[in-house]
């Protein structure tokens, strides 16, 4: 007999009424959106109103002072009127698709109209481009970066989670933009990370505090870096090289 097929991994979503704006960070290479987002809820002390499972992924269960958490989180703030998906599992390209299919057919049905991807991607660079770039839809630039303070990346591949999420945002009504930034081996990329919250500030005209983002990091880096060699370990395996370029 031959063997089985491989199940395709599934993702459920379980939470309140998000805002009408997600901010999304990742653990992906260098950490550096997951780190931010992560910033984010603890300096302003965001509500956790959800999470999400997934069923045929290797799952891991986070904690803290003994205390055990889900893995991927979803927080809201009321007077910002921001909800922020906090995602500390690692999801491989092959379950980019069914996991940017959960979050966008949980977002139609709860009214949310713009997803903003932080993200660092390790491309060779020079100390001035160490900046942040977008990659966004029609209707997201001319809602959000009409400024042009923040510059569009030249040219160049998302993949996994990004592709999916802005190629779904290109088919809907759904205003969808990655913000991108260098990032290093190390994890976090703290500059980085900052670089990334900065954005936020400007585009969503919010007083962020990063000074403090340093002390943030060094609180949680042990665990970080355990959770880059985690990452690392399987994007070996299961993941291209990353080829953004700009």
């Amino acid at each position: 007999m031959g063997e089985s097929p491989p199940q395709t991994a599934s993702f459920e979503i379980t939470s309140g009424e998000p805002h009408e704006t997600l901010i999304a960070g990742f653990s992906q290479f260098g950490l550096a959106g997951l780190t931010a987002v992560d910033y984010l809820v603890d300096q302003f002390e965001f509500e956790e109103v959800g999470h999400i499972t997934t069923e045929q992924l290797p799952a891991i269960t986070p904690f803290e002072d003994g205390k055990p958490r889900h893995h991927t989180r979803l927080f809201s703030h009321a007077e910002h009127e921001l909800t922020v998906l906090v995602g500390e599992l690692f999801v491989p390209v092959p379950a980019a698709d069914p996991f940017s299919e959960a979050i966008l057919s949980w977002a139609a049905s709860n009214g949310v109209q713009e997803i903003t991807v932080l993200h660092g991607v390790m491309i060779p660079h020079a100390p001035e481009e160490h900046q942040v770039f977008y990659v966004a839809t029609d209707d997201y630039r001319e809602h959000r970066l009409a400024d042009g303070e923040i510059p569009a990346m030249g040219r160049g591949f998302l993949d996994g989670i990004n592709a999916e999420l802005i190629r779904q945002g290109m088919e809907s009504q759904l205003r969808t933009g990655v913000f991108l930034t260098p990032v290093h081996a190390q994890a976090p990329d703290v500059e980085a990370a900052i670089r990334l919250l900065e954005a936020v500030e400007s585009t969503y005209g919010i007083d962020i505090e990063t000074e403090p983002l340093e002390e943030f990091a060094a609180e949680v880096q042990q665990y970080y870096e355990e959770l880059a060699k985690r990452l690392d370990q399987r994007a070996e395996h299961e993941t291209p090289d990353d080829r953004m370029y700009m």
